[in-house]
């Protein structure tokens, strides 16, 4: 697996070459392949003269014996406004959401690839994009992904002749809390790594934008649909959904035509080993597939469950609607509508009815039918 680092960063390169220094001396030691810094126009050129022109990039890779690392003038990913001109700072609020929206942008497409393990380190730049590169990660990074803050004592940080702890320590000029200038040998930096830990939530959320304030909002949405919901409790032998406190009869068809849409939820499910469905709708199915012979047996199976295998309601069932090859439109739609009308009047609160009620997409004529509420909250007895 390929470790990258990612650091954002401004007017202090030296926390790119603290951070992958630090890496080599973990335990196990982490050697660092590629190294993206995602920055301001300024930072690109201070960085730029900095960490290629003098070369110390190559001092340290070449004094600590470290693998090679890709890094040139096209891995610094430099902010851009919204009319696509790149930042020379970051100073209002129009500027802090474009560095959060390509943060983001960056982070996700990194994300994207299975082979690669991704560092970030959030120590330099703007606060803000400290705080974008972290939230980046809680949303899109993997299991394997780290994020850290790299440490140095107060007079070396920042400190424009102090990059990284040479193997034989020199004496440069720190500035004291003070104010007064005093020189302190570079053994004494103390150069530390913090992990800090986060949670991850690819894949918990279903997230489709690529603002980073529409992100979240997704994000907090799934979070809160999933915590609100209450659990659907189907009864077979008194034809009735439980939601909560609240007792919703149904009839025959109506039941078995939800539970049709339940079965589609529970078993076909495209995304087995996701934990949320929040607004996927890869498991609605059609009215042309609800009027075919499949769905019709269906229709019968949960007839015989509600009934029992003995009862002639289901045959009575099939035997209507045989030679038809199915239910016709005109009945599913009308039986659909009946259904959620109940379940509004039922549950009478307009924020969870769309939760539970049959759900559509799609446009008229080719739209599909399901069930918005969370696979793991149904339960039939």
């Amino acid at each position: 697996m390929k470790d990258i680092l990612i650091c954002v960063a401004g007017a202090t390169p030296q926390i790119v070459t603290e951070t992958i220094y630090a890496l080599s001396r973990n335990i196990p030691p982490v050697f660092i392949r590629e190294l993206y810094i995602i920055t301001t126009s300024y930072g690109k050129q201070l960085i730029a003269d900095t960490l290629i022109r003098r070369n110390i990039l190559t001092q340290l890779i070449e004094e600590y014996k470290l693998p090679q690392i890709r890094f040139d003038e096209d891995c610094l990913i430099v902010i851009k406004g919204r009319d696509g001109a790149p930042l020379q700072d970051i100073r209002d609020n129009e500027e802090n959401e474009a560095a959060g929206d390509i943060i983001t942008g960056f982070i996700r497409e990194k994300a994207g690839d299975a082979t690669t393990r991704l560092h970030c380190s959030i120590a330099g730049g703007r606060k803000t994009m400290g705080f974008y590169l972290g939230g980046a990660l809680q949303l899109f990074g993997r299991p394997w992904d780290k994020l850290y803050h790299v440490l140095v004592r107060p007079e070396f940080e920042g400190n424009p002749e102090f990059f990284y702890p040479p193997k034989e320590p020199e004496l440069i000029p720190c500035r004291m809390p003070d104010g007064t200038v005093k020189k302190m040998t570079t053994d004494m930096a103390g150069v530390q790594l913090a992990e800090l830990p986060f949670i991850r939530l690819k894949e918990k959320l279903l997230l489709g934008s690529n603002s980073f304030r529409e992100l979240v909002r997704q994000g907090q949405e799934g979070i809160d649909t999933a915590l609100v919901q209450e659990s659907l409790k189907v009864n077979l032998c008194d034809r009735v959904l439980e939601i909560g406190d609240k007792t919703i009869e149904f009839t025959p068809m109506e039941l078995s035509l939800y539970l049709i849409l339940i079965d589609q939820k529970l078993n076909h499910c495209q995304y087995p080993d996701r934990k949320y469905c929040l607004e996927c709708v890869d498991c609605y199915i059609s009215i042309r597939c609800l009027m075919g012979r499949d769905a019709l047996n269906a229709l019968v199976a949960w007839y015989e469950k509600i009934f029992g295998k003995n009862s002639l309601k289901g045959k009575e069932l099939y035997e209507k609607y045989r030679e038809r090859g199915g239910v016709p439109s005109k009945i599913l739609r009308q039986t659909i509508s009946k259904v959620r009308r109940k379940i509004a009047d039922g549950i009478c609160d307009k924020n969870l009815t769309p939760i539970y009620t049959i759900a559509s997409a799609g446009s008229y004529g080719s739209k599909q039918y399901g069930l918005k509420l969370e696979k793991g909250k149904v339960v039939i007895e």
